[in-house]
């Protein structure tokens, strides 16, 4: 399609052409579908200070998490709101802080969320996850409840991981990242660090999870291996897909399956932050699953949506996205047969990218991490 486009642009700078031929060479161009030309950022609001993670209000507007420990409504119109009052005490540095949102499938009609934070204790803090209700018009959380709490407590203020998915069956998974301390308990299943978790909405463990019964296996540990994965999103199939941070190189896209162990630390396409190798200093080991897709050097991956809607034409449709902060692009990843085709650097320094989401009007939205941080949304070109 582009390259038919380049015919056309080329025919059209070219000399010698009829006025006529040139109105049919314009009309043909304008013909071509809205994907074709790119997207078109629009700050819908800015002024957030750190903002981590979006959801999409049934009634018009949005849900905004800061990682100071805010949370607030943004107009359809783009005006930020007060903080909410009801969001319980995080701990705040390094990367801690009130992370990821997501809003239950039926909250039209029980105004529940879900969102997850650093939260502090004795010994330091842990990755939390906590339920609440939102009522229309009301200026705060209620029936706030912690669901979950990651152990152990540390005092490391790194790689929390903290993205929220909820199962087709109503089930939540959440990432736990290995917190940087020691990386090695990411392989041991009797800590959740470095793990992905699937609960119950109110609190309890799955009988069908795959180490319940387990002796020396917390029941509520879905994979392991992982290192800090802040993406997370249901595949076209209703599969969980993440992303994880790798060290100096080695990010990941997984398709993560019940029970599997993914790697982390002993095999790795990344290395130690000024080099050298980490774990065994392999890529492949009998047990451990490869990765869908790795980035070497890294992007540091945040966020991740699977698009579809057709807001941006069909070739867009069923494309996966993935923001970059290291980069400050948005990743667009076409996929064919299970495996990544290509991809396509969009809104190249549009700033650090924290979230994608896809809203309930088929657009794509960003989040760019930053102290004035922004709201965007695609509009199709």
């Amino acid at each position: 399609m582009r390259s038919k486009i380049r015919t056309l642009c080329g025919r059209l700078l070219s000399g010698g052409l009829a006025a006529n031929g040139k109105a049919a060479i314009l009309a043909a161009l304008l013909a071509q579908p809205a994907w074709a030309a790119g997207v078109k950022p629009e700050t819908v609001a800015s002024g957030l200070e750190h903002p981590w993670a979006v959801a999409f209000l049934p009634e018009g507007g949005y849900l905004v998490t800061e990682r100071p420990g805010r949370m607030r409504i943004v107009s359809a119109e783009g005006r930020v709101g007060p903080p909410l009052t009801g969001v319980p005490e995080v701990v705040r540095g390094g990367q801690g802080g009130l992370l990821d949102l997501v809003v239950d499938a039926r909250f039209a009609s029980n105004r529940q969320l879900y969102f997850c934070y650093s939260q502090p204790g004795p010994g330091g803090s842990s990755t939390a996850l906590a339920r609440a209700r939102l009522p229309q018009g009301g200026k705060g959380l209620v029936d706030v409840r912690v669901l979950f709490t990651a152990v152990p407590r540390l005092s490391s203020s790194l790689q929390f991981g903290c993205r929220i998915v909820e199962a087709k069956d109503g089930t939540l998974f959440l990432t736990v990242g290995d917190r940087f301390y020691p990386k090695e308990q990411a392989q041991t299943l009797d800590n959740d660090l470095g793990k992905i978790v699937r609960i119950a909405k109110d609190g309890s463990v799955p009988q069908d999870n795959p180490f319940v019964g387990r002796s020396g296996a917390r029941p509520e540990i879905w994979s392991y291996g992982h290192r800090n994965p802040q993406g997370a999103t249901l595949g076209p199939e209703g599969a969980l897909w993440t992303h994880e941070h790798g060290p100096q190189g080695g990010d990941e896209i997984n398709v993560i399956q019940p029970g599997r162990n993914y790697g982390w630390p002993v095999i790795t396409y990344g290395e130690n932050y000024g080099g050298g190798k980490i774990g065994e200093g392999i890529t492949h080991k009998d047990g451990m699953e490869q990765p869908l897709h790795y980035w070497v050097p890294s992007i540091a991956p945040s966020g991740m949506a699977f698009l579809t809607s057709d807001r941006y034409g069909a070739e867009w449709q069923d494309n996966l996205f993935v923001g970059s902060l290291k980069f400050a692009y948005l990743d667009r990843i076409v996929l064919a047969g299970g495996k990544v085709a290509r991809e396509e650097k969009l809104l190249q320094g549009i700033g650090r990218v924290r979230d994608v989401r896809q809203g309930r009007d088929g657009l794509l939205y960003l989040l760019t991490d930053e102290s004035d941080g922004k709201l965007v949304r695609l509009l199709p070109q």
